[in-house]
């Protein structure tokens, strides 16, 4: 990261080499006496827990700024979701493979147009992993262009794939710093078929709207019959627990020309809810 300050006082990286070069004794051994920022111990300590999710927050706000970055398309999807069909667990998750060619196709068409913006605006931005999310990285770099790749450190291996941009591949401990920083840019989200991950992305990213905590932006659900399998959002609205109008805050797609069609003519996008429809206005 470029340093944009001029700063009379000697900077952290040179105390943090002259600290390191001490002589050895027991007090310069004690935990006490290791600079503060340079003490792996400390900053991992439960009481630093805020100090670190303002540094997650802040890193990857840094670099895409650096970058020019100003706007991003976020993909969301399964991560077992195969290229090839015959490589899927079952012959259901191989069923579910056209939405790798889907993503990736998208992922290049919107790719092309944000080059035309010389990459500000438009830029893709995945989970970095594989399936849907490999797909989106490999469509924009088909393209010849970049993409981010948001992971997240996980219990089991969680490798970034080959084809996220590596100047913009950026590593997570808290799911809740990341999920912010896949919404601070969004113009639009597409959600491919996916799991619990997945589930709690587009859930989230729906209250939000819903509740007027952020600008309505298109949310594209791509699959019908897989959405309408597994999350009957008509009997939510027939139930009252949502109401009728915030089945709009979605649509269904099938393929990439549909969801281009549908993030260029969104209706109202970019306003804020006033009121949450169906409930008492409490102003």
């Amino acid at each position: 990261m470029t340093d944009r300050t001029a700063s009379p006082f000697r900077d952290a990286p040179t105390d943090r080499r002259t600290a390191e070069g001490v002589p050895d004794t027991p007090q310069t051994r004690a935990p006490a006496y290791k600079l503060a920022f340079a003490d792996d111990d400390f900053l991992c300590s439960p009481d630093l827990r805020p100090l670190r999710l303002q540094l997650e927050l802040m890193k990857p706000e840094m670099i895409l700024a650096e970058k020019n970055i100003e706007s991003t398309i976020v993909m969301f999807g399964g991560a077992r979701i195969m290229e090839n069909p015959n490589d899927a667990r079952s012959s259901a998750m191989g069923a579910l493979s056209v939405y790798y060619d889907q993503a990736r196709r998208f992922a290049r068409i919107m790719t092309e147009k944000s080059m035309q913006t010389y990459g500000r605006e438009n830029v893709v931005v995945t989970g970095g992993g594989p399936g849907v999310m490999e797909a989106g990285n490999r469509g924009a770099a088909d393209a010849g262009g970049q993409s981010i790749g948001l992971n997240i450190v996980l219990p089991h291996e969680q490798a970034p794939n080959e084809y996220v941009t590596p100047g913009l591949c950026f590593n997570f401990h808290y799911f809740a710093i990341r999920k912010m920083h896949f919404l601070m840019r969004a113009k639009a989200i597409c959600v491919f078929p996916g799991g619990f991950g997945t589930m709690d992305e587009l859930f989230e990213a729906l209250t939000l709207i819903q509740t007027g905590r952020m600008e309505k932006i298109p949310i594209l659900l791509f699959g019908k019959e897989f959405w309408d399998k597994v999350v009957n959002f008509a009997a939510l609205a027939e139930a009252g627990t949502i109401a009728e109008q915030d089945l709009d805050l979605f649509t269904y797609v099938e393929t990439a020309e549909e969801a281009l069609h549908a993030i260029e003519n969104w209706p109202g996008a970019g306003e804020v809810r006033e009121t949450v429809p169906g409930r008492p206005d409490t102003a």
